[in-house]
């Protein structure tokens, strides 16, 4: 429902003082507030109206009122007055001269945690399952290390340990064949063409070929680190975070088990800008008190990870936001000089 500007100009200071000092609203201090010319009679109406809509709602302690997940989402939806940021005040902590991606992000958390005060995330990139060449080295009888050479210089190695002795030049000769037909592709893509390709080669040399990509598909895949957090104690001294343990102990349950966290990022990853997921209203986040604002971050013009803050439903928005848009275009153009 659409609301009238008064409507609107009430609940947007409402959240303001409710963000602020954390207590509920009422009336007379919406009146003094708002700068809007009514009567204490008429300001209760609205906010029976609101409180009827869902936006806030009257804690039982209180005559005053306080924003729900669905007032705040119409907040920073449609009444937030977005606080200009001065990037070069930050750029310094992400230029890309001799760090390596993972410095990078892990400065770009640290970053995020300390502009925001709160937790901040970084989902490091994915490692993409493509291969520039690979090597068989025999180590023994029926031991072999598999080499996979990634096109950006990256090494993996893997162990296989197989049920024919190979000798050095049937290695040597799966390699070249490996090499040659499909260097420069994914595992996945390998493993598909493999199947209509390998007859005209002896059985235990396809299957030599076949669990060589079996194993480089998995060692590509494995990212080590998939995310990087900085600033969690931050919010221990948030106290709408951690007045309550059981909200306490499903916060810290969400860093240490990181599945519930990788998959809002990774629906974040699919939209353009900073996105908001708001506790109560977005089943992704899994406190009521808590919200986490993001955004996907790029290199070379293709989103490849995303990052955020973790912080109450009670945050500054207007603060929160340009600190994670302006760290994701940053990260990006650090990434981009770099690669």
């Amino acid at each position: 429902m659409q609301l009238d500007t008064r409507a609107q100009t009430l609940l947007k200071a409402l959240v303001e003082r409710y963000i602020a000092d954390g207590q509920p609203v009422g009336s007379r201090a919406l009146s003094k507030i708002s700068g809007l010319d009514l009567s204490p009679a008429t300001i209760r109406n609205i906010m029976a109206d609101l409180e009827e809509l869902g936006y806030v709602a009257s804690p039982h302690t209180s005559a005053g009122r306080v924003p729900t997940p669905r007032g705040y989402r119409i907040f920073v939806d449609t009444l937030l007055t977005v606080q200009p940021m001065d990037e070069r005040a930050v750029e310094s902590r992400l230029r890309a001269p001799s760090q390596p991606p993972q410095k990078l992000i892990a400065n770009a958390a640290q970053m995020l945690s300390s502009l925001s005060q709160f937790a901040g995330v970084v989902m490091s990139p994915r490692r993409e399952s493509v291969f520039r060449q690979i090597e068989f080295l025999r180590l023994g009888e029926k031991r072999i290390l598999l080499v996979i050479v990634a096109p950006g210089g990256d090494v993996q190695n893997r162990l296989l340990l197989t049920d024919v002795d190979y000798t050095p030049s049937q290695l040597q000769q799966s390699a070249n064949f490996i090499n040659q037909h499909y260097s420069g592709l994914a595992f996945d893509e390998v493993r598909t063409r493999m199947q209509g390709e390998l007859r005209q080669l002896r059985d235990d040399m396809g299957r030599l070929m076949q669990a060589a990509v079996e194993a480089g598909s998995e060692a590509m895949a494995d990212t080590g680190d998939d995310m990087v957090i900085s600033g969690e104690r931050n919010l221990l001294s948030v106290s709408d975070l951690s007045s309550n343990m059981t909200s306490l102990r499903q916060m810290f349950d969400m860093f240490e088990q990181k599945t519930g966290l990788m998959q809002l990022l990774d629906v974040s990853s699919k939209a353009s800008g900073v996105q908001i997921f708001i506790g109560g209203e977005s089943t992704l986040v899994p406190l009521d008190e808590m919200s986490v604002v993001t955004a996907p971050y790029q290199a070379n013009g293709r989103i490849v990870g995303t990052l955020g803050v973790i912080g109450p439903t009670r945050m500054a928005y207007e603060r929160v936001i340009p600190i994670v848009d302006i760290t994701s275009r940053l990260l990006s153009n650090a990434l981009s000089q770099g690669s």
